[in-house]
């Protein structure tokens, strides 16, 4: 197979945040952890869920669905975390289930569709029409911009 046959393709890891399917680039990806022992940081905006360390590293763990609006988890359920780093700094991405790494064809991505609630689209850089429901793709810097100056205390 010559190189002019292959497609372009990028590869995702999917999380499910409130029944919703994200995906994740996976070069951004750093690991997947189960969080334990979060410690609360004072005065910060209620999507962060507070810090921790792992494996030596200070992470700041965000709560997607505090930062998706879409409620609180029930106390019950057991949530994972995506590991990721900007501007040098560590943070947990919390969401309700981590899911496959799928490869998928660049020319298949689209622009967020017109109809997408606009807290998503503000976040998200586009949507891959998977069979019977969207994948979200993710912009984790945009993600990220949350109010700095409450995040620094």
């Amino acid at each position: 197979m010559t190189s002019s046959n292959l497609k372009p393709a990028s590869e995702y890891v999917t999380a499910t945040v409130g029944g919703q399917c994200f995906g994740l680039p996976i070069l951004r990806v750093q690991d997947v952890f189960v969080p334990e022992r979060l410690t609360r940081v004072p005065l910060a905006p209620p999507e962060i869920a507070g810090v921790l360390n792992l494996r030596g590293r200070i992470v700041t763990m965000l709560d997607m669905r505090l930062r998706l609006s879409l409620g609180e988890a029930p106390a019950q359920q057991r949530r994972m975390a995506i590991g990721i780093e900007a501007h040098g700094e560590s943070y947990g991405l919390l969401v309700d289930a981590v899911g496959e790494v799928l490869k998928l064809d660049d020319s298949a991505f689209e622009a967020n569709p017109v109809n997408l609630d606009g807290a998503l689209a503000a976040i998200c850089s586009g949507v891959y029409r998977l069979s019977g429901s969207l994948l979200l793709v993710l912009d984790l810097d945009k993600v990220l911009d949350i109010d700095r100056s409450a995040a620094a205390a």
